[in-house]
């Protein structure tokens, strides 16, 4: 079982916060032990927040963005300069203002024609990277940033579909049939590689999935984000007050 912990926080800002700070730490452990600092992000009002705030003094300089492998957890199928674009959002939010060379950044390619290829040369790009090979084991993440959607889906893994299943790829594209779309998203057999796993979650909104996915039986064909149990890593849950008041056994740290 992944060691985890839950930080009750005020609010959004300080689930940011203490985000960036997490961030901060996890980029100088990782480059003090192995060189190189990779992360997979994820789209969402609360980590756009992030985002900014870590393109903001004090946390801007205190990261060495040369040493920076990133990722993205997943994409909707839009060009990246679309408005809904998660990459889009973050080269506005981040990208676009640090000193972070163009090679360190790996892109989804959710504006391709055939989302099942896109999502198999992201498979090898993850290899390439990372130096593992395509369909062995997957590699170790230093960091995934994750966030929880109302109905406890978490990336673009929701609820009831085939990525949920999904044994033997790291990437792949989702049918979403209640959104009527296909997206392209990582699996939790590369999710649950990664050495530490934060969770963003913030709002009234995530109350009764947040309830659902920590206290309430394990189904993620319902609540994909109980998949999520990184093996040899840490999981962190960064909740404000107002997404915590629906639990109702234990008192989170």
């Amino acid at each position: 079982m992944p060691r985890t912990s839950i930080r009750r926080l005020s609010n959004q800002e300080a689930v940011c916060r203490n985000a960036a700070d997490e961030f901060v730490r996890c980029v100088a452990a990782a480059v003090a032990t192995r060189g190189h600092f990779s992360v997979a992000l994820s789209g969402g009002s609360t980590p756009k927040r992030l985002y900014e705030l870590l393109a903001e003094r004090p946390f801007r300089d205190e990261i060495d963005w040369t040493r920076l492998e990133i990722f993205w957890g997943d994409e909707r199928p839009v060009p990246p300069n679309h408005a809904d674009s998660n990459y889009g959002m973050t080269r506005r939010a981040l990208l676009s203002r640090v000193p972070l060379p163009e090679g360190r950044i790996h892109r989804l390619r959710g504006e391709a024609p055939d989302l099942d290829a896109a999502a198999r040369e992201y498979e090898e790009e993850i290899a390439r990277v990372l130096d593992e090979s395509p369909g062995g084991e997957p590699p170790r993440l230093d960091l995934v940033l994750l966030g929880l959607g109302p109905d406890a889906h978490t990336a673009s893994l929701f609820p009831n579909t085939a990525a949920l299943r999904e044994s033997g790829r790291w990437v792949v594209a989702n049918d979403v049939e209640k959104l009527d779309t296909r997206r392209l998203t990582m699996t939790a057999l590369l999710l649950n590689r990664a050495r530490r796993v934060l969770f963003l979650v913030a709002g009234r909104d995530k109350m009764e999935a947040l309830a659902g996915v920590l206290e309430g039986e394990f189904d993620p064909e319902r609540r994909p984000a109980q998949l999520i149990r990184p093996q040899a890593g840490e999981l962190i849950w960064l909740a404000d007050e107002a997404s915590l008041a629906g639990l109702g056994n234990g008192r989170p740290t």
